[in-house]
Order: C-alpha cells, then sequence, then structure tokens
C-alpha cells in the first residue's frame, strides 16, 4: 500500500483576515466589556492603579534616603547610620507589602481577563451551527480548542503582565524625572578652563540612552512576531496529529499503520523543530543587545555623573541618589526593551485570536451569501426538488429530481463507494446550506442520528430521557426500551455515569441512540449510516424494534444498500454531478502554514 498523499487540489479562495492592528484591540475590548467579570475588573484595575501610585512614592522615598545613608557612610557616623538602617527597615517593610498585594492583584486581573476573553470566544463559538460550519470551512477554522484555551489563556496573561508593566514604568518615569531633573540642574563641566552646565543633563542622557537601546532592540527583535505566530501553528498542528492517532489507535493498530503514523508525527515534529531553531536564533541575537544593554546600564549612571563628581561639585551621596534617580528613570524607558519579546509574543497572539473570532463572523456571512439551497416549513411532508449539494470533491444530487416523504415511509438513501453521503443528511438537517434546489420540511420536529451518536454528560437515565427530564418516563419504560435494542445488561445502571462508569463501545452506544427513538417516539427520524455498522442478528432485531415502536412516523436512512430485509419501501440514490459547482474552501492570509501531509 502507497503512503503517499497527493497534494491537496480542492478548490481554496485566500481571503484577507489580517485585521489592522486596532482592530484587534477593539475586538478584545469588546470580549471584556461582554464579560460578567467586566465590574470585577474595573475595580482591580483601579486596585492596582493605587497601589502602584503607593509604590512609586515609597520608591521616591527611597530614592531620597540614598543621599543621608551613603553621606553617613562617608562621614563614618555609627550611630546616624544605625539610624537610617531603621528609615529603610520602614519603608522596605511597607514597599514589601505594597509588592505582595501588587502581585495578588495581578493574579486576579490575570483570571478574570481569561475568564472573559474564553467566555467570549465560547458563546461565538456555540451559537447554534457555527462551529459546524466552520469546522468545514477549510484551513480558517483549523484548530479552535487552541485558539479557545491556549491562545485565550496566553493572550490575558501576557496582557495583564504588559499592561501593568507599562503602567508602573509611566509612573515611575513621571516620578522620577523631575527627582533627575533637580538632581542634575547644579552639574557643572569644566573644560580647557570655561564652565558650563546643561539644564537636565542626566534626564537628556538618560532618554538618548534609551531610545538607541529600543531602536536597535526593535530592529533585532521584530521579526520574533512572525516567528512566535507560525511557532503556535505548527504547535498546535502537532498537537492535532497526536490526538488524531490517539483516537485512531485501534484502526491504526488493526491495519498495521503505526510506522505511517511514525512518519507523519515525525515530519510534525521537524516542523516544529525548525521553526523552534528559528526562535532560538531570533532570541540569541536579541540577548546579545539587551543582556550588553543591561551590563552597561550597571555603570553607565556614574560614568555619566562622574564629571561632576571628580570635579568637586558633587559629594559620594548626591552622587548615589543621582545614580539611583537615573536608574529608576532609566527601568521605565527600558521597559521596552526589557520586554520586546513578550511584546512580539503577545502581538502574535493577539492576532490569531483575532483572526479565529473573525473567522467565526466570517463563516456566518459566508453561510448566508453563498447559502443557494432553499429551506422552507410547510404541513406534514418532506419535499426534495432538484436537489444538488455542494462539497469540496464537486457536487452530489438526487437521482431523481422530485421526492416527497410522508410519514410512514421507510426511505434509504444510498450511493456508490466514491460519493459522499454524510453532505446529503447535514443539508436535510439544515448544517449544509451549499448547492442548489429546495427543501421543504414538515413543521413537526424532527430527530437527527448521526453517525457518532451525542449524548450529554450525566447518568445513563439522564441519557436516555434528553432532552427532557428522566422523571418524565418510569423506570419500567426507560428498561423496557434497553431490553428491546439488546442492552438488557444495562437495566440495573440507570443511574451510574454513562462516561466515568459504563464506558459503552461504538456499537453500545449506536444502539442507545436508537433506543431514545423508543421513549420519544419522534413524527420524523433521520438517520446517517447508524445502521451501517451492526451485526446481521442486531441489525434486524434494530429494524423491528423501528418499525413496531415508530409505527406511524417517518424512518429515512442514509448508508449501504438494505441487507436481506425489506424494512424499506422505498431507495434514492445519489450520484455525482459533473456540472454542480464544488464548494471553495477559505484560507485566510494569516494562515498561509503549509499543509504537513501535502506530499506525504
Amino acid at each position: 500500500m502507497s503512503n503517499t498523499k497527493t497534494a491537496d487540489t480542492r478548490p481554496v479562495v485566500e481571503v484577507d483576515d489580517e485585521q489592522p492592528f486596532f482592530e484587534q484591540l477593539r475586538m478584545m475590548q469588546k470580549a471584556f466589556s461582554a464579560s460578567p467579570s467586566r465590574k470585577m475588573i474595573s475595580w482591580l484595575a483601579v486596585g492596582i492603579v493605587a497601589v502602584i501610585l503607593a509604590t512609586s512614592f515609597g520608591q521616591i522615598l527611597l530614592n531620597r534616603w540614598y543621599k543621608p545613608f551613603y553621606d553617613t557612610l562617608e562621614r563614618r557616623d555609627l550611630s546616624a547610620f544605625l539610624a537610617q538602617l531603621v528609615v529603610f527597615a520602614e519603608i522596605a517593610g511597607v514597599l514589601l507589602i505594597l509588592n505582595v498585594l501588587q502581585t495578588w492583584l495581578n493574579q486576579w486581573i490575570r483570571i478574570k481577563l481569561r475568564e472573559g476573553l474564553t467566555t467570549d470566544l465560547i458563546t461565538e463559538w456555540m451559537k447554534p451551527a457555527r462551529a459546524f460550519r466552520l469546522a468545514n470551512a477549510g484551513s480558517i477554522g483549523i484548530n479552535p480548542d487552541q485558539r479557545i484555551h491556549e491562545d485565550a489563556r496566553h493572550l490575558a496573561d501576557l496582557t495583564a503582565g504588559l499592561s501593568i508593566g507599562l503602567f508602573q514604568s509611566g509612573i515611575l518615569l513621571a516620578s522620577f524625572v523631575g527627582v533627575l531633573w533637580s538632581l542634575s540642574a547644579g552639574f557643572v563641566f569644566h573644560i580647557a578652563g570655561y564652565a558650563f552646565d546643561i539644564p537636565g543633563y542626566m534626564v537628556w542622557a538618560a532618554f538618548l540612552y534609551a531610545g538607541i537601546a529600543a531602536a536597535l532592540s526593535w530592529f533585532v527583535g521584530r521579526p520574533l512576531v512572525n516567528l512566535n505566530g507560525e511557532h503556535y501553528s505548527r504547535e498546535a498542528g502537532l498537537r492535532f496529529s497526536l490526538m488524531r492517532v490517539n483516537e485512531h489507535i485501534e484502526a491504526v493498530s488493526l491495519s498495521a499503520g503505526e510506522a505511517n503514523e511514525q512518519r507523519r508525527l515525525q515530519r510534525d515534529l521537524a516542523s516544529v523543530l525548525e521553526i523552534s531553531r528559528g526562535l532560538m536564533m531570533a532570541l540569541t541575537r536579541l540577548t546579545w543587545v539587551t543582556s550588553g544593554y543591561g551590563w552597561i546600564t550597571v555603570v553607565a549612571p556614574i560614568i555619566i555623573a562622574a564629571p561632576v563628581y571628580f570635579a568637586g561639585n558633587l559629594s559620594f551621596g548626591g552622587l548615589m541618589m543621582a545614580v539611583g534617580a537615573f536608574n529608576q528613570v532609566n527601568t521605565s524607558l527600558r521597559w521596552f526593551v526589557d520586554n520586546i519579546d513578550s511584546i512580539a509574543d503577545w502581538r502574535a497572539t493577539l492576532l490569531r485570536v483575532a483572526a479565529f473570532r473573525s473567522a467565526m463572523l466570517m463563516t456566518d456571512t459566508r453561510h448566508e451569501k453563498d447559502k443557494r439551497i432553499e429551506f422552507s416549513k410547510t404541513g406534514g411532508r418532506m419535499v426534495i426538488d432538484k436537489l444538488s449539494i455542494s462539497v469540496p470533491s464537486g457536487n452530489i444530487r438526487l437521482v431523481e429530481p422530485h421526492v416527497e416523504i410522508v410519514p410512514g415511509d421507510r426511505i434509504l438513501v444510498t450511493a456508490g463507494s466514491d460519493i459522499e453521503k454524510a453532505p446529503f443528511f447535514r443539508s436535510i438537517a439544515g448544517l449544509w446550506p451549499w448547492g442548489q434546489g429546495r427543501v421543504t420540511l414538515p413543521d413537526d420536529e424532527m430527530t437527527f442520528v448521526p453517525r457518532t451518536p451525542y449524548f450529554p454528560p450525566g447518568t445513563l437515565a439522564e441519557t436516555l430521557a434528553s432532552p427532557r427530564s428522566p422523571d418524565s418516563f418510569t423506570k419500567t419504560a426507560l428498561e423496557g426500551v434497553l431490553v428491546k435494542v439488546g442492552l438488557g445488561k444495562l437495566t440495573g445502571h440507570l443511574d451510574d455515569d454513562m462516561r466515568r462508569k459504563l464506558k459503552l463501545n461504538e456499537h453500545e452506544l449506536r444502539l442507545l441512540a436508537i433506543a431514545r427513538l423508543g421513549l420519544h417516539k419522534p413524527r420524523w427520524v433521520i438517520l446517517d449510516e447508524t445502521l451501517d455498522a451492526l451485526q446481521p442478528d442486531s441489525y434486524r432485531a434494530i429494524l423491528a424494534f423501528l418499525d413496531k415502536e415508530l409505527a406511524g412516523a417517518a424512518v429515512l436512512n442514509v448508508g449501504r444498500q438494505e441487507r436481506d430485509n425489506r424494512f424499506f419501501n422505498r431507495v434514492l440514490e445519489l450520484t455525482n454531478d459533473p456540472a454542480g459547482k464544488s464548494l471553495r474552501l477559505l484560507r485566510p492570509k494569516s494562515l498561509r502554514t503549509p499543509d504537513p501531509y501535502v506530499g506525504r
């Protein structure tokens, strides 16, 4: 068997989802505004602003303490030295409390920001049929789990950390620029017999010093934005591949496909390692700038103030006070330098989250714009007229151009092995609107049973009764349908949790989905290959069950040809339509990562 997978030739439309930066920020603002925690976030923000202001005032007091402390050392005054240590303990104690409080508020803001952003994304994702449309739209809807879980968490953490750090740096700058200006106001330089002074000399020196470092850091670190975005995308691809193998491990083992899957996983890993090496080199280059700048900063303020000190116009305590003020100003100015890698990471993560949210809204727009199948409801029958369905691989249609189905009909919809049948099931359910023709649905509620049935978390009784309460049915009725479909062994487990205790296999889950039909007795039942995987004995028993329990209902099964039975009174056939239009998948510009499976 060949292991090579040819390139995907399905039609793809590239869409421009790269929103302007401020549009992305507005997306976050809307998400947080809609959060139930927005009041809490506001109060936390007010609290951390107050703490930062108090901390800045305490740091000003600490900077003023430098001069008398170092002057006592210069005078060798022990009693004054001890007194200054007491003053230091008081200031440092208050600053310690403020630091702990700031950390606590910082973590609370991160939690609440994540809650707001993730809640918004989940709400948008879980709007009716949107997640399904997104999953079938192409690469625009890949890895929604990572966008909602990991990217939202990371964006909330970075947003809180960078915002608080930027605000704190701004307050420090405003607080210490005046202090540094006043300290350097008396700096007098003597050159070749001339004396002159530069107003705010150390302030200008601090701005020039930090400006050069910021420009150099941005020049070297800018590639990290794209590298981080690509890294997250490839990591998501590797995680998805691992999850896919784990979900299908039985089929992989039965077909001896471990070697093939290993090669695919190794290729995904190689892709991740390749971009990781690019990140490594970019961070290494940036470290040359940031670390070199940090080491120079150790002596830079002393060198800048040295001419005045050695000229005798500044005491040792005054020098240390000027150095302390310079360091505070420089620390606030070098915020950008210290956080360039985090800023690049934040920018890349913001782009991914904003692109994902935009993609969800885009699928709705596309759904309405490209929708060509007309849906309506009237009377007590289903009418399918000239239906053709657009799929990525082409177009399919019913051989019969006009079909009418009434309650009591038993209809089998089948097709050759080379034709997709699932889009027909999805079209009748209203999930797949792309194509042509008209579908008129009955006024009665319809029950759709997909190939893999969905069961909400809960006990076996709750699962059987869903969406109604278990109290709506007697215990005898619940146990009776289990026996009739061949699940009699479960009759004593109605109160057991479906996921934690019962752990039913796929065959048993399909039988359970059919058992629910016997309880609720819908007038219209649409099955998607639910019967095809049943063993012959079970197959005949289920058809007898449906015939008896749903005697007056219409049953439409999308699946393979009937097996030696006369349950179905009509067979409809799907065929390829060469003249029909295929469905174009969407590929956003922000997700231009090559398909890791192309060429395999």
